[in-house]
């Protein structure tokens, strides 16, 4: 099928999901690792992380992204730290996946795309473990899903659908499982679509283009499908119908 136009793929890295969640808040659930593990100095760089991170959400939720990025760039060498010093201790892990896609929400709003992709990519694997040892965890599980799509759009709007593909293919197994434990969520939805829209760009499967045509026209009919998914449906409907 004839690919959606590069302007609207830029319009989905720089309007897409991810961005529209709210920084999460987490910096008071975040284990400071013990002494035994690191140097007291490092253990008040990681509590001064804590406090950056925490001041970087005050300033994001008021709109002031450029300071919120600068304390959440301040907050991350110390949260690597940590979870360098204990890979396992998945409460830093988690810490550290949500500051970088906090710094990334930040950054998106500054328009510094260059320095989403970074973010994101860097915190992949971070969101996978946290999505593994959480399952339960949907908030985190959309999250990632919405990282892996941007990914995603990033790659196809720079025509490289073979890189894009793998990345919508994880993200929509992410997707289907949190629509299938609620199917009325519209963020969940939401997430779901944008999969299946990428992944029929970048996929010979037309069952995957049919599932988000209906899907999407469905959405579109009640009213839940988000600014970002509407237009890419609309244009999608209007292939199908030529």
């Amino acid at each position: 099928m004839t690919l959606l136009p590069r302007t609207f793929l830029i319009a989905l890295l720089t309007a897409g999901t991810p961005l529209a969640f709210a920084a999460p808040s987490l910096a008071q659930d975040a284990a400071a690792p013990s002494a035994a593990q690191m140097t007291p100095e490092q253990i008040a760089a990681f509590n001064q992380a804590v406090t950056d991170f925490t001041a970087g959400q005050t300033a994001q939720q008021g709109g002031d992204n450029g300071t919120a990025a600068a304390r959440y760039e301040a907050a991350l060498p110390a949260i690597r730290a940590a979870v360098q010093t204990d890979p396992a201790k998945i409460e830093n892990v988690n810490f550290l996946a949500n500051a970088l896609y906090a710094d990334a929400a930040a950054q998106g709003a500054l328009g510094k795309m260059d320095k989403v992709i970074a973010l994101y990519g860097e915190s992949v694997p971070y969101w996978r473990k946290v999505v593994e040892a959480k399952p339960s965890d949907a908030a985190s599980r959309n999250i990632f899903a919405g990282i892996l799509i941007q990914m995603g759009n990033q790659k196809l709007a720079g025509q490289d659908k073979t890189g894009a593909d793998p990345l919508y293919r994880e993200a929509l197994t992410f997707a289907r499982k949190s629509v299938a434990e609620n199917g009325t969520d519209a963020t969940s939805r939401n997430i779901l679509l944008s999969a299946l829209i990428g992944a029929s760009q970048t996929a010979n499967d037309p069952a995957l283009t049919n599932e988000a045509l209906s899907m999407g026209k469905a959405m579109l009919s009640d009213g839940t499908i988000d600014a970002m998914n509407k237009p890419s449906i609309q244009a999608m409907a209007g292939e199908k119908a030529g």
